[in-house]
């Protein structure tokens, strides 16, 4: 569902800056909080959820270094397309 979500600019300032931090989207850090605030966040096994930023506190999550960029070079494969690499019959 689509909709429109007017911010305090306060708010907004601090969307922007938690978004830039993690290098997730606004978008993602609106749902996650929407989810939490309404109790969704249960996982498959029952278990309580645990945010992303309990993640990064405890170690067991490394937040990215910076947000995703486009690749400047790309990989030199020597004439052969990722397919060809992936089946060969050295592999098993």
């Amino acid at each position: 569902m689509a909709t429109n979500l007017r911010l305090r600019p306060a708010t907004e300032a601090a969307l922007r800056e938690r978004a830039a931090s993690t290098g997730r989207s606004q978008q993602e850090l609106i749902r996650d909080a929407l989810d939490r605030y309404l109790g969704l966040v249960e996982t498959h096994s029952g278990e309580r959820y645990r945010s992303r930023e309990e993640l990064y506190a405890q170690g067991a999550l490394i937040p990215a270094r910076g947000p995703m960029r486009k690749v400047d070079h790309p990989l030199d494969l020597g004439g052969h397309t990722s397919l060809e690499l992936l089946d060969r019959d050295d592999r098993f």
